[in-house]
């Protein structure tokens, strides 16, 4: 009996360490992020991998505002020296920010395209800059080559970061959410996007869409694609190539990706095909709500039953103008919940006492307390994700970016209601509020999204550091990516095929005309000799 005992434990030992992820040892990892919200994605990945024994190597530069740079934070950190400041990063940001917001509405299509192609050509040449200083420093690049990192992680949010794993021969994984309205994931990372029913992104459409809105889709994808190309034909490709001493594009670079981690998942996306490095990870930064600071947790107390609203239009945004800023707070307070801004701006003059104003929340921890009504967001994809790990309905003012198509999917969905921050008066935000606390079916909506967030086999931020170790395991993952990589445009849309099976068809058609017309020659001569006779 203590035998089979025995035996049975032995058996349950193994089931169970059959069932347990595979060990990876502890391995070493250069990550060159991006800044803003960007970074504060790939520092929740850092933090995890450096709590489970990695060597973790952070990139940044001199101007960063965003990345830790004290060695207390558990890894190491290389600073490249570029030649302008944080305030220069944050004067371009401001000036896109005030152009896109303020200006915009009001220019025609010629202003407003060369605007924008002005604000791109500040933030592009500072991108190179930066990626010139980096490859300029062939000892730093040794010096990575000898400590043999086992993959590098990064953030095309920025342009050239392919360029690093491929100068030190490493695997590479990129995190990101869409880059260039899909085009770098459907050219690059060559991803199905069957136009029929994947809606473009800023176009605010269902995957259910008529034939007009098809035709539109379409036409979308290939002005994107097009823009896409044009800019890297003129402004990287040429870089890519000097940097690598041969013929190199910026397309081929990202093609060569082990694995893509997306941050969204099917919460928020809708149904379509992907391909098996593509690995979502929405959500990977949230957590459960911590306790509210003591002034902050009574002031909550005191909204009753009514509860409170969150707001915040992230924390690149600085300022608005004061006329926008009196029209939300009028809004604001004519609603019965109190309501924490966070806002550094200029006090409005129409503050109401039920909205206090904060240079800082805890964003998370206020939209898992049980007493939040709804969120005021700009659409980051940061905050539409705390408020669906919590179950929160929204109000959205997108402002630029992928923050209009964040908010569309959430409008979509049923879970917010989407206003023109620009043209949206007092009684718009008063209504949109009231609608989203007191309509149940956008609570029902955001339930619905955040049960589906939470039923998943692996924690968004586990699956993410799985699939870094997984390439590390493997020293790549060469075997995850599709075929489509190696095939010319024709080839993968199946041209040359459809063309020789055009050909063979015509050859057929043709032979059997020309045997028809030979035969009825034939008859004809017989019928001819045969009544000549007659």
């Amino acid at each position: 009996m203590r035998a089979r005992a025995i035996s049975a434990v032995h058996l349950l030992l193994l089931l169970s360490l059959s069932h347990s992820p595979p060990c990876t040892m502890a391995g070493k990892i250069l990550v060159w992020p991006a800044d803003f919200s960007h970074w504060f994605n790939i520092n929740v990945i850092i933090e995890e991998l450096v709590a489970r024994g990695h060597n973790v190597t952070v990139v940044t530069h001199s101007a960063t505002s965003s990345v830790k740079t004290e060695q207390s934070q558990g890894y190491n950190v290389e600073i490249i020296q570029v030649p302008y400041t944080k305030q220069d990063v944050f004067n371009t940001l401001d000036t896109m920010f005030k152009y896109w917001v303020n200006e915009v509405p009001n220019d025609n299509l010629i202003q407003g395209f060369l605007k924008i192609k002005e604000i791109i050509d500040q933030t592009t040449y500072k991108n190179q800059v930066l990626c010139r200083e980096l490859f300029a420093r062939e000892d730093l690049l040794e010096k990575w080559r000898k400590e043999r990192f086992d993959v590098v992680l990064t953030d095309p949010m920025y342009m050239c970061r392919s360029l690093l794993p491929l100068k030190l021969n490493l695997p590479f994984i990129v995190s990101l959410r869409f880059s260039f309205g899909n085009s770098m994931e459907r050219l690059c990372g060559q991803l199905p996007t069957p136009a029929s029913y994947v809606p473009a992104v800023s176009l605010g459409y269902k995957h259910r869409m008529d034939f007009l809105q098809r035709v539109k889709n379409v036409l979308f994808n290939f002005f994107q694609d097009f823009l896409f190309i044009f800019l890297n034909a003129l402004k990287w490709d040429p870089f890519y190539t000097e940097v690598m001493g041969k013929p190199t594009t910026l397309c081929e670079t990202m093609g060569k990706a082990d694995i893509w981690l997306i941050r969204t998942y099917w919460d928020f996306e809708f149904p379509r095909p992907l391909l098996p490095n593509f690995k979502f990870v929405g959500g990977l930064h949230c957590k459960p709500a911590k306790p509210l600071p003591k002034e902050m947790e009574d002031f909550v107390q005191s909204s009753g039953d009514d509860g409170i609203v969150v707001f915040s239009l992230g924390f690149m945004i600085k300022n608005i103008t004061k006329e926008r800023a009196n029209t939300i707070a009028s809004a604001l307070g004519q609603i019965p919940q109190k309501v924490l801004w966070r806002y550094t701006g200029e006090k409005p003059e129409t503050l109401a006492p039920n909205t206090r104003v904060y240079d800082w929340i805890p964003q998370n921890d206020l939209l898992g307390h049980p007493k939040t009504k709804a969120f005021i967001t700009h659409g980051g994809t940061n905050g539409i994700y705390e408020a669906i790990y919590h179950g929160v309905p929204m109000v959205g003012l997108p402002l630029f970016a992928d923050q209009p198509d964040n908010v569309n999917h959430m409008k979509t969905k049923g879970a917010a209601v989407m206003l023109d921050f620009n043209k949206m008066n007092t009684e718009d935000l008063k209504q949109a509020l009231n609608d989203v606390i007191n309509n149940p079916s956008y609570k029902e909506s955001i339930m619905r999204l955040s049960r589906i967030h939470h039923d998943q086999p692996m924690k968004p931020l586990d699956q993410a550091v799985y699939w870094i170790e997984y390439v590390m395991r493997h020293k790549g993952a060469k075997h995850l990516r599709v075929e489509a990589h190696n095939l010319t445009w024709y080839q993968y849309h199946c041209l040359d095929v459809a063309a020789f099976l055009l050909s063979v068809i015509a050859l057929v058609v043709f032979i059997f005309v020309k045997t028809c017309k030979w035969l009825f020659r034939k008859c004809c001569r017989k019928t001819a000799a045969k009544s000549k006779k007659e």
